[in-house]
């Protein structure tokens, strides 16, 4: 299924964020949206999870418009993770993920149920972290967990805010692969919002390079990040090298990317 937003428009207050914004997500694909802080990267994807509610615009899943749903149709159709989740109750990983099947689940938790949680503990590699409360968990492994749990609402579309965020390089190239495979393997429609440059060049099949004013550039990591993109939206100069892993994306002068 491939999900398309048309003039998405949103402003907190009197301030715009979002101008007639357009975007195309490919089913299969993990889609990268980049750029400087503060042009509404994260904005945008909670207005496409619907958490933020447009002013103006239209989201369709084909030919499905997403805007009208319910809350429960929708979390059958989205998978949003925030970029950090705080939990001020006791719960195990495997009741967390349990949660993901909330919208299927009537009057009690069913055999399928169950297997769909146990299947994603094995596929995530994450067995081990079942009878843990989720409190004890490491950074890395509550992001694993919340993908799971995302994963467990068998979305057509799993979105994720900063899924790398104060994780450490190690973990940060895990869960990439974890995400890459997911829509390699799973054919899911993965969108990851994210301000390391060479993470998104090296896991994405298309990115969305924001500015200040909306949409600066989409395509292949090739095609956007090229010295001169990336010098008009960050005013830095880079060097871009070549590798069997893809770009690197490597400042010369001015402002850290």
């Amino acid at each position: 299924m491939r999900m398309i937003g048309n003039k998405l428009n949103f402003s907190y207050g009197e301030k715009s964020i979002l101008n007639n914004v357009d975007i195309e997500i490919e089913e299969g694909k993990l889609t990268s949206i980049t750029g400087p802080n503060g042009v509404g990267k994260s904005t945008l994807i909670k207005c496409i999870s619907n958490i933020y509610d447009l002013e103006s615009g239209v989201i369709y899943l084909d030919n499905d418009n997403l805007i009208n749903k319910s809350s429960d149709e929708l979390a059958k159709i989205l998978g949003y993770v925030p970029q950090k989740e705080k939990n001020n109750f006791s719960i195990t990983a495997y009741e967390m993920i349990l949660l993901g099947r909330r919208p299927y689940i009537k009057w009690k938790v069913k055999k399928r149920d169950k297997e769909i949680v146990n299947d994603l503990l094995k596929k995530l590699k994450i067995e081990h972290l079942a009878k843990r409360d989720i409190n004890s968990l490491s950074g890395g492994e509550r992001q694993k967990v919340a993908i799971a749990r995302a994963l467990a609402q068998e979305p057509e579309v799993l979105l994720l805010d900063e899924p790398t965020a104060s994780l450490d390089m190690n973990h940060q190239v895990e869960v990439m692969k974890i995400l890459k495979n997911l829509a390699l393997e799973n054919n899911k429609s993965i969108v990851v919002v994210l301000h390391d440059l060479n993470l998104a060049s090296r896991f994405s099949d298309k990115v969305v390079l924001m500015d200040k004013d909306g949409f600066y550039k989409v395509g292949k990591p090739k095609e956007v990040f090229t010295t001169e993109n990336i010098r008009k939206i960050y005013n830095i100069e880079v060097e871009i090298l070549e590798s069997s892993q893809g770009s690197h994306i490597v400042p010369i002068s001015g402002k850290a990317v």
